[in-house]
């Protein structure tokens, strides 16, 4: 127990000689002082106060040698902390003011990945998800070569279908409240925005019974048009998904669909027939 004790004792007294010399040269320090006192700290992971003497340094120190160092160090200081949207500025101006340096492609990934890492849940707002497959994007375009390019590719991957996720999601949910004008758009633009999505068979589906549901609640001047395109989106759905699970409630409501658009045609054209027999007895 008196070996932990003292153990234990000299290590609260190195920390404590440790902070005083920290606190001193953070204060009164030169500036070689610190910047050797900021690399010894960024070594031993001690990213928090490092940063505390590259603050200092960053003024000091411009347009020199050791400037850019600190700026690959500073971006890479509060990467280690997690706070991947400093980091990613500091990465991407790293890249910019030193276009040049070896670090260079390495930095403008890392922004990009720093936004990655950022990109919250799908239900969220997804403003950094589309910005992380910007850059991400920038990176690919700039380093075509890179032996980097093939993970950018499966980490835009990973944020579209987080972006379809989130667009799958918002069609249902209008197709649940019966909004089936704005479902229809929602599923159309997935189609179009995401067209390998996995649920497209689903989606085709979805949006042919919209146009069934939205025409059968329609005024009868608006009926036609829709039980019309209701049964287009069912033959395209049916061309690409012939033995689909879905296929026979398809059939049933497609036949309802032309029962009742045979229907208004049928009354059309008895109106039409009654004006003219009124118009030949004038």
């Amino acid at each position: 127990m008196k070996y932990k004790a003292l153990s234990a004792l000299c290590i609260c007294l190195l920390l404590f000689a440790s902070s005083c010399k920290f606190q001193k040269v953070l204060k009164n320090g030169t500036a070689d002082e610190k910047y050797e006192q900021a690399l010894k700290l960024y070594a031993e992971k001690d990213y928090s106060r490092a940063l505390q003497l590259f603050d200092q340094l960053i003024g000091t120190l411009r347009a020199t040698e050791k400037a850019q160092k600190i700026a690959y160090m500073y971006a890479y200081s509060y990467y280690h902390q997690k706070d991947y949207t400093l980091a990613s500025y500091y990465f991407k101006r790293y890249s910019n003011n030193y276009p040049n340096a070896p670090e260079t492609e390495e930095c403008l990934f890392m922004s990009a990945y720093c936004n990655f890492l950022n990109s919250p849940e799908y239900s969220l707002d997804q403003s950094i998800t589309q910005e992380a497959i910007k850059d991400l994007q920038l990176f690919t375009n700039t380093y075509p070569n890179s032996k980097r390019v093939s993970e950018c590719n499966d980490l835009m991957d990973q944020l579209r279908f987080k972006l379809e996720l989130k667009d799958y999601k918002m069609a249902k949910l209008y197709y649940r409240m019966d909004d089936y004008a704005a479902s229809i758009q929602a599923f159309g633009s997935i189609l179009k925005e995401f067209p390998d999505t996995p649920h497209r068979e689903e989606i085709l589906f979805l949006i042919f019974k919209s146009y069934h549901k939205y025409a059968k609640e329609s005024i009868d001047s608006k009926k036609k048009d829709r039980h019309s395109k209701a049964l287009i989106s069912y033959n395209e759905f049916v061309s690409q998904f012939p033995e689909s699970e879905f296929l026979k409630e398809a059939t049933d409501l497609k036949e309802r669909s032309k029962k009742e658009l045979d229907a208004l045609y049928l009354k059309d054209q008895k109106l039409l027939n009654s004006e003219k027999f009124k118009e030949s007895t004038k």
